[in-house]
């Protein structure tokens, strides 16, 4: 079975995939062993004064914390093993958290300043490394200038992709994550780039498990056969950043998955950072096509990666996640256990599943893929969008099926959070695609720091009217997101787009989810299960924002789009948190504000003309059944009906009439319908301003139908545009 060893690696120590515990090659098999005193050289527990006094010059630390008071004890001197005990409460828990945090009180945090102290003064080593790099990357580049003399250069984009791909393989840790990062990147890398470095693995070999066993002891102040009663002999996964083992704990014997850090891993990243760093600053110099600031992206990722290599950091990330997204019952995160965790060793609750693109391995436990990936969509866009905290690498090794058909998340050591104002403009760009307002779409990038305030969006409006008018000829159930993201990426790439992270990252993520389901449906569209999310948040959210998107999703030209809003009750009631007490109560607030009043006068002729279809079409289905000499006999035989309209008019107000019941229906159907939901709109009906427009509604209504009575007196015909 797969297993929380995924949360360090999507790749096996052999470079293949890991894709179950029990699929692992032989030499990687669990085989439980347990280590006693005599088997392994006993290492004292270190004090914190004492790691102090070895290290007097701390680099720096990501969070400050008051050590405890007393470390944890070691051994005793008789023989016997005092372990750490089970935290009964939540106020245990925080005292290990403490604890955990003080062991990662030396953990170093990047910045260009310490990089450039440290790496500056070592030229023999800057020159050595930056000589393997140039060597790499340099023929690569050869490689392009040659397509670009010879007039090849888009013919052979897709080559020179997988070949930068295996340059950054064999580059090493910090270039595989390079390339990882690079691959959320549409505003630099061109499609064809994006797809190959997409396919990054961490397939790195393991290093020795006797190091990673003495920095377990190291770390954690205690012998590993205090701790655990059994731990695999060798790593189950390996990573860039470390590797995994399934171990036992000795007080509990809950399973557990270990993560320890390569060796020396910091030293290496942090010598590529200063590297990769002053090509940033040519790039940003001698490369004209690149309009983003390299070296701003450097350093934001170089932070990531950094942030990456304190595990308590990671840890913290972790419980954070469960707290918001493991609310639902089909998510699973597993739990830190923090008095076995420092900035090197990470212990996480063991998780039995398989990896969700092992489609043949999910349907023999008897569960549905698409089940799955659903879950998963559903988490993300609350992610993305709700909370805007999420995770910021998603792959097939980060997403386990568990066999009781929960989707379990692991690997939290990059996080990413959306900014609160960014989260409520995506929806309403949203909103706008749906209208094929593409200049609003274009106005939206201001807003989402795509664009500079000085950059005219003008030119760019024609090449989304031009990509979107064609994909947009498919429904939202028929659009492939891929294809979507594509022709988008291929847009940003065009112009001077300065796309941030954390809207590359959503593109990712939603993309990675698609191609999941497409192993199991072809036909599976991300776009069509995103939906229902979507239209839950536009008839129920009461930002100001996304009222304004709302109302302007309903209304057009004057008329309100009734198939609109039977289409979001629709969608919005499969998702499972849709309330039809919270539906378009956002929309009745703002009708009733003192700035509605443009909209309480499309609502009064709204409401006229729906009265209306319902009492015409009423009368008219009733004319249906009167005999035809009291027809001719009434209505003079004009063949137009009681109130000289054409058949086409009568019928289009029928479906009015038929349309607003099932838009009616659709709220009965809900799960938590109560008729009290109609309370609030009958509060608000006895302040003074909605007691005015019920008047304003009372006449608008008395008018028309009134008119309609007098054109039936003096035969007046009627034409359909009134």
């Amino acid at each position: 079975m797969a297993a929380l060893a995924s949360m360090v690696s999507s790749s096996s120590p052999m470079g293949q995939p890991f894709c179950s515990f029990s699929n692992l090659t032989p030499s990687l098999s669990f085989k439980t062993i347990t280590i006693t005193r005599r088997r392994r050289r006993r290492t004292k527990t270190i004090s914190r004064t004492r790691l102090t006094w070895l290290n007097p010059h701390p680099r720096g630390a990501l969070v400050e914390a008051t050590p405890p008071s007393s470390p944890p004890s070691p051994s005793p001197r008789d023989g016997s093993t005092k372990v750490l005990a089970l935290p009964g409460n939540r106020a245990d828990d925080i005292q290990a958290e403490a604890r955990a945090l003080a062991r990662a009180a030396n953990a170093s945090v990047y910045s260009p300043q310490f990089v450039a102290s440290k790496y500056g003064s070592q030229p023999i080593k800057v020159v050595g490394r930056a000589l393997q790099v140039l060597s790499t990357l340099g023929f690569f580049g050869f490689k392009l200038f040659l397509d670009q003399k010879s007039g090849m250069l888009d013919q052979n984009k897709r080559i020179r992709a997988f070949e930068l791909r295996d340059a950054f393989t064999r580059l090493g840790p910090t270039f595989v994550k390079l390339g990882q990062g690079l691959s959320t990147r549409p505003d630099i890398c061109p499609a064809e780039y994006l797809e190959a470095l997409s396919e990054l693995q961490d397939g790195l070999p393991t290093f020795p498990d006797e190091q990673a066993f003495a920095c377990i002891e190291r770390e954690l102040g205690l012998s590993i056969d205090s701790i655990f009663s059994n731990i695999s002999p060798r790593a189950v996964a390996a990573a860039s950043l470390g590797q995994v083992y399934k171990a036992q704990l000795k007080y509990s014997g809950k399973l557990v998955a270990v993560k320890v850090q390569r060796p020396d891993i910091e030293e290496a990243i942090g010598l590529d950072f200063y590297l990769i760093r002053g090509l940033g600053f040519l790039i940003n110099k001698y490369v004209d096509f690149i309009t983003s600031d390299v070296v701003a992206l450097v350093d934001e990722f170089a932070r990531r990666v950094f942030q990456e290599l304190n595990y308590v950091q990671e840890g913290q990330n972790a419980r954070r996640f469960k707290k918001l997204y493991a609310d639902k019952e089909d998510i699973l995160v597993p739990d830190v256990f923090w008095d076995y965790t420092s900035a090197k060793v990470l212990t996480m609750e063991w998780v039995d599943g398989v990896k969700l693109n092992e489609q043949e391995a999910i349907e023999k436990q008897g569960l549905k893929v698409l089940d799955l990936v659903n879950a998963g969509i559903q988490c993300s866009l609350r992610q993305l969008l709700e909370y805007g905290y999420f995770h910021a690498d998603p792959h097939p090794g980060n997403l386990l099926a568990t066999p009781e058909g929960k989707l379990a998340f692991l690997d939290f050591g990059m996080m990413s959070e959306t900014p609160e104002e960014a989260r409520y403009v995506i929806i309403g760009h949203v909103v706008h695609l749906v209208n094929r307002d593409y200049e609003a779409m274009a106005r939206d990038y201001y807003d989402l720091d795509f664009l500079s305030r000085d950059v005219d969006v003008s030119p760019i409006v024609p090449a989304l009217r031009n990509f979107f008018d064609d994909a947009l000829s498919y429904t939202v159930s028929e659009l492939n997101f891929k294809t979507l993201v594509d022709g988008l990426g291929n847009v940003l790439y065009q112009y001077p787009f300065n796309v941030p992270a954390y809207y590359a990252l959503i593109f990712r993520s939603l993309t990675v989810l698609e191609g999941l389901a497409l192993y199991a449906d072809p036909n599976f569209k991300v776009l069509a299960a995103s939906y229902p999310y979507f239209a839950k948040r536009l008839l129920t959210d009461p930002n100001p924002y996304l009222r304004d998107a709302l109302i302007e999703l309903l209304f057009k030209d004057g008329k309100f789009r009734w198939n609109r809003l039977e289409n979001l009750l629709a969608q919005g009631r499969k998702d499972r948190d849709f309330s039809a007490k919270e539906a378009l109560q956002p929309v009745l607030k703002v009708l009733l504000s003192p700035d509605g009043e443009v909209l309480r006068n499309l609502v009064i002729k709204e409401a006229a003309r729906v009265s209306e279809a319902f009492t015409l079409g009423t009368m008219s289905e009733t004319y249906r059944y009167v005999p035809d000499f009291v027809r001719t006999l009434v209505f003079n035989g004009n063949g137009k009906g009681p109130f000289m309209m054409s058949e086409t008019e009568m019928q289009s107000m029928i479906e009015l009439r038929d349309q607003v019941i099932r838009i009616w229906g659709l709220l009965q159907s809900s799960h938590d319908f109560d008729p009290a939901i109609l309370l609030p709109i009958l509060q608000v009906l006895e302040q003074p301003e909605a007691r005015k427009l019920g008047r304003r509604v009372v006449g608008g209504i008395t008018q028309r139908l009134a008119a309609r009575f007098l054109q039936q007196l003096l035969r007046v015909p009627t034409t359909a545009s009134e």
